[in-house]
């Protein structure tokens, strides 16, 4: 229900200095030493820890010293030199050794390990892993997998970018990451949640948020809970908003379609599909309550939100539609094709940006790419960066898609959603987005509640379906259009939950 704050390595060093008075590092090794004894499961094999030449690496002598006093079988291999360590890890290492540790340089042969624990590098990473620092990291994940025992990331995984959860040359693929003080953002989208596991915070007592303000935060309920209201029993279809969705040329009526019935289904009072195909049908016999015209008919109709962009092709007649959809007063999503016709028409992106009513784009990274004319490895290579940048040139809000969709608005804050799975890679999950979103605003929701409040619901619908109750897997098979009555569902037991 609650959002969490995230901060960048800058803004952790500033906590750090903030809280400089108090023993972070032997909280944090206490904190690691518990969550390792709950992962042994009191297992009587020996535990690896790998230790850097840095702070992290004194959050693994701090967490090995708890562990040797709990009579824990540890081996601990240093990879660094003592005397360049910083003080507190100094100090650390000292304990652990006074503690009874001994200091490893390789890692011994033919163990069968109980737990794997990686403190080797923390937030403060700025360079990809090599050399004996890459070959540590293999061999973690290798005996991880060959023991089929947990891999413990303390903090970050080690070559996995803090704030930007792209991997330095390799990176620990850790089962569970215990990170300190605040969540990062690179632990959260990216490569992060793959190299992560299972994320959970100590915050060592501290109170982040007061000390120094975050960066951004997660996506949670709480950004849009006082929204989710009961309708008035005195009301009616036009209480309820009317949504248009602009698309469906020539073979693509379906992401049309997919997109009006998620807007019907998550409920705007009416909906009209202005579809491009000349040869479109005329109803939706799945949805006969859907409104079908052409797409000139459609711009002319009273209208309450627009979207636009599903299954729209890109022929040039579509640039003249999107530029009235553009001068329409009211709040417009352009997704897919709309999206690509943004980034190849000048004129079109004037238009977008000088717009005094709300605009939306939901961008996956090939089209943000080609928003920001650069290459989709520099879009991943730091997601957040690249959804402030499309939403600063566009004066939009964006909701830029994948592992951890980043949401970005026109002034620059930016938060990152932690619902969905990887069942949502395939065909129309973008066209259903966009109709749980126009369906919002047209109800009257402001732009960046409906953004949040769309992606956060529709990877919670994806994760009902993928879980019913036990763990996500792989959520293989799901499709797009399961997805439409589970964040219906979803939806209307926020609302009574909140009531």
């Amino acid at each position: 229900m609650h959002n969490a704050p995230l901060y960048r390595a800058a803004g952790l060093r500033n906590l750090e200095a903030a809280a400089s008075d108090q023993p972070l590092m032997q909280r944090a090794g206490l904190a690691a030493a518990d969550l390792a004894c709950t992962l042994l499961h009191d297992s009587q094999r020996p535990l690896l820890i790998l230790a850097g030449p840095g702070n992290n690496g004194g959050d693994g002598f701090e967490a090995g010293m708890h562990l040797l006093q709990r009579f824990c079988d540890v081996r601990l291999v240093f990879a660094g030199e003592a005397a360049r360590l910083p003080a507190d890890a100094a100090a650390a290492r000292q304990r652990f050794l006074a503690a009874g540790g001994r200091e490893l340089t390789t890692i011994p042969k033919d163990e069968n390990w109980g737990l794997i624990i990686d403190a080797l590098f923390g937030i403060g990473l700025q360079r990809d892993l090599t050399g004996h620092f890459a070959e540590l990291v293999a061999a973690a994940n290798a005996l991880a997998a060959c023991n089929a025992c947990p891999l413990l990331a303390l903090d970050c995984p080690s070559g996995l970018d803090a704030d930007t959860g792209a991997v330095r040359g390799i990176a620990i693929r850790a089962s569970h990451t215990i990170t300190f003080i605040a969540a990062k953002p690179g632990l959260l989208t990216a490569d992060g949640p793959d190299h992560c596991g299972k994320l959970q915070t100590a915050a060592l007592d501290l109170e982040a948020a007061a000390l120094v303000a975050p960066d951004g935060e997660s996506v949670a309920r709480a950004h849009f809970a006082n929204l989710l209201r009961p309708r008035l029993r005195n009301s009616h279809k036009g209480s309820n908003g009317s949504a248009g969705i602009l698309g469906g040329a020539c073979s693509m009526v379906g992401a049309a379609f997919l997109a009006g019935r998620a807007a019907l289904q998550l409920g705007s009072g009416r909906v009209y599909l202005g579809l491009i195909d000349p040869n479109a049908p005329s109803f939706d016999p799945v949805q006969p309550e859907l409104m079908l015209r052409s797409a000139s008919t459609l711009l002319a109709t009273p209208l309450t939100a627009l979207a636009c962009g599903p299954g729209m092709g890109t022929d040039s007649a579509q640039i003249a539609q999107l530029e009235t959809a553009a001068a329409l007063d009211l709040p417009l999503l352009l997704d897919a094709d709309a999206l690509n016709l943004l980034a190849s028409e000048g004129n079109l992106e004037i238009a977008i940006a000088t717009r005094k009513a709300t605009t939306l784009l939901t961008p996956h990274p090939a089209e943000a790419a080609r928003l920001l004319d650069c290459d989709v490895a520099d879009i991943q290579a730091d997601r957040i960066a690249a959804a402030c940048a499309i939403a600063a040139q566009f004066n939009a809000h964006v909701a830029l898609k994948a592992c951890g969709t980043v949401l970005a608005t026109p002034d620059g804050r930016w938060r990152i959603n932690t619902t969905g799975n990887p069942g949502m890679g395939s065909a129309g999950m973008g066209d259903v987005l966009s109709g749980i979103v126009v369906a919002l605003l047209a109800q009257g929701w402001p732009a960046e509640s409906a953004l949040a409040a769309g992606v956060h619901l529709h990877g919670a619908a994806a994760d009902l379906l993928a879980t019913n109750g036990g763990n996500i897997t792989s959520a293989i098979g799901l499709t797009a259009s399961e997805t439409i009555p589970a964040a219906r569902h979803l939806l209307n037991q926020w609302v009574a939950n909140d009531d």
